[in-house]
């Protein structure tokens, strides 16, 4: 089966999400989703249609890179997690020290848009640090 086949359900999604220039390719075996988003639902569509297909699916089957525009530096968030606190860390990567935390169901202000993966944020103790933007919601 190809990436493609494999993956046709994310793809549907995100055109039903809305999102707009998408652009859908295969290179070296990875897939790689892009295009604009007008929030983050519609991008949280395409993370769900990715979950459905494959709970445990590896960072190295596909990239999705969904912009969402129309946040502003100073927008509200809240933190979407399952059920556990978000973990602000000092720089954008797991690998980063954690400085920070916010409440699963919390909020937190968008600092700025980063990258698609990581957001910088300030959390209600004043705390700013970069979140992973799966967890955020507008």
């Amino acid at each position: 089966m190809s990436l493609q086949d494999k993956y046709a359900s994310v793809v549907s999604a995100a055109q039903s999400a809305g999102i707009s220039g998408l652009q859908v390719q295969e290179q070296d075996g990875i897939l790689y989703i892009s295009g604009s988003a007008a929030n983050t639902a519609s991008k949280d569509a395409v993370w769900n249609a990715l979950g459905a297909i494959d709970a445990s699916y590896s960072a190295s089957d596909i990239n999705i890179d969904v912009q969402v525009t129309g946040l502003a530096a100073g927008a509200n968030l809240t933190v979407i997690t399952d059920s556990s606190n978000l973990n602000i860390r000092q720089e954008p990567s797991t690998e980063g020290a954690v400085v920070g935390k916010a409440a699963h169901g919390g909020s937190v202000t968008l600092v700025e848009q980063t990258n698609d993966e990581w957001w910088k944020v300030k959390n209600a103790d004043g705390v700013e640090g970069y979140a992973y933007a799966r967890y955020l919601q507008a």
